[in-house]
Formats: structure tokens, C-alpha cells, sequence
């Protein structure tokens, strides 16, 4: 006989358990399905083993950086082995947390991979046995899985993607990142920094393309600095092996071939949807994602869909706020989901964090907009820090002032994000951001500063 519940979650990431937890805490009997771990691609194959890695990473830079500040370490040395034996206890530790937050909430999780078929009934496929769900309502989190482009040759060399990367025995000598997105970029820190010879290969005409121009410039610059070999606007053509390494061929922009030989190769290219659970129902799509309304409902009742699996920002923190809007109608509690205020990051050195629009959207969608930037060479905080490369950008409103985009780069910056995100949450103004008292030194009055430049010129305006 089928088990039964009020709600069953199908999928066990960031979207998933939150959906859970959020469920549980109506009173609703809940089940969750998970394929492999608890946590999902952002907990152990994405999001922290990579930002445990960069903060190792970071600590090399500051490290080298340090021999000219007068702090001398000796011959620097690491051990990936012992690198990565910490990424996986970070990752351990979250694992157990979130299995705790499973007991409290008395949530049954079964690992297996699930299917949802007619009527809501879910298939939990398992090694050796097979279960079946009864739920009267489920949530769909099944996450993306790595886009790999159909290059010739690349289905006969060796190649990891970001899922596979940190399975690496040792670190590479030199490795070609084909993609310089976010999660190209992160890794080229990452090796770059472990002293691995690295060349981006990107498509677009700059690095992460969706971000302001100036951010990806000055990204560009710094890893230019650490050694790494950027080719933009360059169409990978070919992949074969030569001797020991790959052999990378591409077209550049001027229409030269160029061929590019790597010990490792990363394919970095984007996500698409894992839609493994729903082959047995009809579900209206959106694309290559499941359409979902503005209460992650989907186009048969009382099943809903959230994270990558829906597209539109495929970040871990938008996936849980997702789970906790579809948790929440699935319970009987109208919510909708606001995509209003929405920061992304990029943890690379130094970090891109932005809130909003950039100022060329801005343009694009008809804003009559002004911006005001400040660098942090003014920065007495950053100075110290010896972290200047870098500035806050302000994208403002002309004729109120409201504050409609924030890009900050430079040292922790990811961590300052959230005050432009409130004051754009709470619809506040370039003159409120001016009046507001910040603590010196820090990097976060930054945004202090560049709205009292942008005060000042608007009064020199008038």
C-alpha cells in the first residue's frame, strides 16, 4: 500500500528542503525524495565546495601578497589532498545539519530517484527496491544538470564539468575553461591561485556578459595580472587528444584558428533543467522549463515547481525562496513570489556582487537614469586591506532618486550586497543612502560615499 502525505517534495537541494521545512511547519505531513544527497548541486557539487576552495585561494593571494607588506612565510606549499578533505567536511557538516532540520520537522526522506506519475503518485526507485508516494500535493525541485555543447571531438577526450571538478586526484598543470560565466570564473581563480596555467575560452565579447560592463573589465584585468590566458568573442571547434593533454581548437574573433593544449578541461557553458521526474505527465513548459505562475504553480493542480527546474535566475538563494512560496499555497497560505530585489554574486578575487539593474539595462528599458561610482583607491578601509582594485557603482532614478541597480567589486563585497538590496527593497532614494550614517573605516561606505558624491552633483545641478 502506498505511503501517504499532504505534501511530497521531489528533489532535496536548496528549492527542496526549504519547500520541506516551510511545509512542516504548517502541520502538513511531508516527504521528501532525494536522488543522491541532501543539499543538492549547491551544497555538494556547486556553491560551497567551490567557495571553500576560493577562500583557500584567497588565503594563497593574501599569503603572496603579504611578502611585500614585510610578512615573510617562507617557500609557500599546499596540500590539495588536505584542501579537499576540508571542502568535504564543510560540506559533511551542512549534510548532517540539514538531515537534523529533517528529524525536528518530522519530514520521512526517502533517497532514491522519483518520478511523479498520474493521480500524484511518486516512484522512488532505489538500488534494490522500488516505493510508492500518495501525496495530495507536490513540489517539484529537480534542479539543472551541466549543458554539454555538442563540440566534435569532446565525447572522445577526457572532461570534467562543474558536478565532476572536485573529484580531481590532483591539481592540473594547466587547464582550458571553456565558458566564462560565473562558474568559469570561479574556478580560473581557484587554479590560478594553485598555481595551475589557465585559459578562459568565452563566446561573448567579455567575461560574465550579464554584469556591468565595468565590473567585467576590471575582472578581466585581475586575472590577466595572476596569469590567466582570456580568449572573448572565440568559438570552440574542436576537441582531440594530443600526446597527454587535450588539444583545444577555436576560431578567434578575427576568424584565426588557435589551438590550445591543457593538461584538464572544464566545460563551463551553462545548466539546463533536469526533467527526469516528470517523463510520465504533461506539463505546460515554458522553453526548455516547466512554466510555473507567480505562485510556483504549474499547469496541473496542485503540483508546483521551483529552482532551475523553472529557469529564470537558477541561483540557490531565489530556489529556496521558491520552495517557501510553493510550500506555503500548497498549505493553504496564499503567497506570491517577488522577484523585485534579486543579488547575485561572483565569488572570484576580487568578488562581483549586484542588486537590480546595471545601467545599460536600465537604458535599454527606457529609465532616465544617472550613475554615481566610487573607487575603493578612496577607501581607507580597502587601502589597508590592500584590496583597491575595485568600486561601488550606483544606479539611480533621475527624477526621484530612487535607487534601481547596485554593482559593488572588491574584497568581501558579497557580504555588503544585502544593505543596496534593502534600501531597493524598501524603494529608498539616492538622498536617504547619503543621510545614512556609516562606520569608519569600512569597505561598506562605499556606498555611503558614492551617494553623497551623487547629492552633491545633483545640488550642483540645480
Amino acid at each position: 500500500m502506498n505511503k501517504t502525505y499532504d505534501i511530497a517534495v521531489i528533489g532535496g537541494g536548496p528549492g527542496g528542503y526549504a519547500a520541506a521545512i516551510q511545509a512542516a511547519k504548517h502541520g502538513k505531513k511531508v516527504a521528501i525524495v532525494e536522488a543522491e544527497y541532501l543539499g543538492g548541486t549547491c551544497l555538494n557539487r556547486g556553491c560551497i565546495p567551490s567557495k571553500t576552495l576560493l577562500n583557500h585561494a584567497e588565503i594563497i593571494d593574501s599569503i603572496v601578497k603579504a611578502k611585500s607588506w614585510g610578512i615573510e612565510t617562507g617557500e609557500l606549499t599546499f596540500s590539495f589532498e588536505k584542501m579537499k578533505k576540508r571542502k568535504d567536511d564543510v560540506i559533511q557538516r551542512l549534510r548532517n545539519g540539514i538531515a537534523l532540520l529533517m528529524k525536528k520537522g518530522k519530514i520521512d526522506v526517502y533517497y532514491g530517484f522519483g518520478f511523479l506519475e498520474a493521480g500524484n503518485q511518486i516512484k522512488v526507485l532505489q538500488e534494490e527496491k522500488e516505493e510508492w508516494l500518495q501525496a495530495e500535493k507536490v513540489i517539484l525541485a529537480t534542479g539543472s544538470v551541466p549543458v554539454i555543447p555538442p563540440i566534435p571531438g569532446l565525447n572522445q577526450v577526457q572532461f570534467d564539468t562543474s558536478d565532476s571538478i572536485f573529484d580531481l586526484l590532483q591539481i592540473p598543470e594547466s587547464i582550458v575553461i571553456v565558458g566564462g560565466g560565473v562558474i568559469g570564473v570561479e574556478f580560473a581563480c581557484i587554479f590560478a591561485s594553485l598555481n595551475t596555467k589557465v585559459t578562459i575560452i568565452e563566446m561573448a565579447d567579455r567575461l560574465v556578459p550579464n554584469e556591468d560592463i565595468e565590473a567585467s573589465k576590471l575582472l578581466e584585468k585581475v586575472l590577466k595580472k595572476k596569469g590567466v590566458q582570456i580568449l572573448v568573442s572565440t568559438k570552440v571547434n574542436k576537441v582531440n587528444k594530443a600526446e597527454d593533454k587535450n588539444a583545444v581548437t577555436c576560431i578567434v574573433k578575427d576568424g584565426e584558428e588557435v589551438v590550445i593544449e591543457a593538461e584538464s578541461l572544464l566545460i563551463c557553458v551553462g545548466r539546463k533543467p533536469n526533467l527526469s521526474a516528470v517523463t510520465k505527465i504533461q506539463l505546460e513548459m515554458n522553453g526548455p522549463f516547466i512554466k510555473v505562475n507567480d505562485q510556483m504553480e504549474t499547469s496541473l493542480p496542485n503540483i508546483y515547481a521551483v529552482g532551475d527546474v523553472v529557469g529564470g535566475y537558477q541561483l540557490a538563494h531565489v530556489a529556496s525562496a521558491e520552495g517557501i512560496v510553493a510550500a506555503n499555497n500548497a498549505a493553504g497560505e496564499a503567497d506570491k513570489i517577488d522577484y523585485k530585489v534579486v543579488p547575485r554574486c561572483i565569488y572570484t578575487l576580487p568578488e562581483i556582487a549586484s542588486v537590480g539593474m546595471t545601467e545599460s539595462e536600465a537604458l535599454q528599458k527606457g529609465f532616465s537614469v544617472r550613475t554615481e561610482k566610487f573607487d575603493y583607491v578612496g577607501s581607507g578601509k580597502a587601502l589597508a586591506l590592500g584590496e583597491t582594485e575595485g568600486f561601488t557603482k550606483i544606479v539611480y532614478e533621475e527624477k526621484y532618486g530612487e535607487i534601481i541597480g547596485v554593482t559593488m567589486v572588491g574584497p568581501h563585497v558579497t557580504e555588503m550586497i544585502s544593505e543596496a538590496s534593502a534600501f531597493m527593497f524598501l524603494e529608498g532614494t539616492i538622498d536617504e543612502a547619503a543621510k545614512m550614517i556609516h562606520p569608519h573605516p569600512t569597505v561598506s561606505e562605499t556606498f555611503f560615499e558614492a551617494a553623497l558624491n551623487a547629492r552633491n552633483r545633483s545640488k550642483q545641478r540645480l
